[in-house]
């Protein structure tokens, strides 16, 4: 992919989410690793008037913020550049305000084993960091904390993350991500809910290794 298609991805992605009921307005975000950098969209612009030069372009390092763009970046550059620098696995990340997932940060609850789909991320639940102010490094080192051996975590009163090996496998988790939450939702209202065991997710865990297509 060139930078120009990451550029028009990142854009089609987030005119995507909105769509679909997925995040509302510009709360959210996209960013993406490219060739060193990190490609996020700018703070506070409609997707819809949203054309490649204007995706900011972002040093990818642990340094001072240095960006280059006609907007400046989304205000949540800080916990993107952190999760992409300690998780070099992960070349795409997801920020959004989805409607049962951030529910779910308002209670401030972590999402447990409900569902056996919950292994996509990690482990055996998705975790949801402490709240701190949005745009703030406090905010990073709460979902630093969150996303230990994990893809994903919740914010609490503030809404969900979800990371992927690209593009559109972030995409895939944010949507798998606010799923989940809906039916913890309503499974806790219909009450009686289940938890998988540990034992079981650790079973689990282990075949999403071998999950879905592979590179050859």
């Amino acid at each position: 992919m060139t930078e120009t298609q990451l550029r028009q991805k990142i854009i089609d992605l987030c005119l995507q989410m909105n769509s679909t009921g997925l995040n509302q307005g510009t709360s959210g975000n996209i960013s993406a690793r490219h060739k060193g950098a990190m490609f996020i969209t700018p703070s506070g612009i409609p997707y819809e008037n949203l054309v490649p030069k204007d995706i900011a372009k972002v040093t990818l390092d642990d340094g001072e913020l240095q960006w280059k763009g006609p907007y400046k970046p989304s205000s949540e550059w800080h916990f993107h550049r952190m999760i992409l620098l300690q998780k070099p696995e992960l070349d795409a990340v997801v920020h959004t305000h989805s409607t049962f997932a951030t529910v779910v940060s308002i209670a401030r609850e972590s999402i447990p084993a409900c569902h056996y789909m919950i292994a996509a991320f990690g482990g055996n639940s998705v975790r949801c960091a402490n709240y701190e102010t949005f745009g703030t490094p406090e905010l990073s080192t709460a979902i630093a904390t969150a996303m230990e051996d994990r893809s994903a975590c919740l914010l609490a009163n503030h809404g969900m993350i979800a990371a992927g090996k690209d593009l559109d496998n972030a995409m895939w988790a944010a949507v798998e991500l606010e799923t989940l939450a809906k039916q913890y939702y309503y499974a806790k209202l219909a009450g009686n809910m289940q938890v998988i065991p540990d034992d079981e997710m650790d079973r689990v865990i282990e075949k999403f290794k071998s999950y879905g297509q592979k590179d050859k």
